[in-house]
């Protein structure tokens, strides 16, 4: 093999371990997607999180730029940024915010459900307690009763506070079911 066939050889060898621009531009998107998440987070949450001072204080002034091209260019910088960090635990960090979230709202939704349930029909309170040996009837029942009664009044007459309370009584029991999973 003569020295300018190695020398060839050499440098498709190269080629074959260097990402294509095509790959290298994917993952660019890709830490611009993430700068994008982490942007999206509040103030109170970036702080928890473990980055680059850098990083943070350019976040921080994304969430200050008012005008649509200034925070463009500072989501362009945030990527550029992320491209010396590592992003796996900042990928992480952001996925466990987000189920966080999720699973806050799938609290919400089922505890809207289990009261409207509960309200409608006298045995969705069986079921309750089937799943929920643990809830005090007593209290549960006269908020049904309550939130019935003011289901029944003329619109004009609705406090809905009954509505609200039973929400509030049933929230906790969905949560610590929620947290388990």
């Amino acid at each position: 093999m003569s020295r300018r066939d190695s020398d060839v050889f050499d440098d498709a060898a190269a080629q074959a371990e260097r990402p294509s621009k095509t790959r290298r531009k994917k993952a660019m998107h890709e830490l611009q997607d993430l700068g994008e998440a982490l942007a999206a987070l509040p103030a109170h949450q970036l702080v928890t999180l473990e980055m680059p001072e850098s990083l943070r204080e350019a976040i921080l002034e994304y969430h200050r730029t008012r005008s649509h091209e200034g925070r463009r260019r500072q989501m362009q910088y945030i990527g550029k940024l992320m491209r010396g960090v590592d992003s796996q635990p900042l990928r992480e960090a952001v996925a466990a915010l987000q189920l966080g979230r999720a699973r806050d709202t799938l609290t919400l939704h089922q505890t809207e459900r289990w009261r409207d349930e509960l309200i409608a029909d006298d045995d969705a309170l069986t079921r309750w307690m089937a799943e929920h040996p643990d809830c005090d009837v007593q209290p549960l029942r006269a908020l049904i009763r309550a939130a019935r009664k003011d289901a029944a009044a003329s619109p004009e007459q609705r406090s809905g506070r009954a509505y609200r309370e039973l929400f509030q009584f049933l929230k906790p029991y969905l949560q610590e079911t929620n947290d388990d999973e």
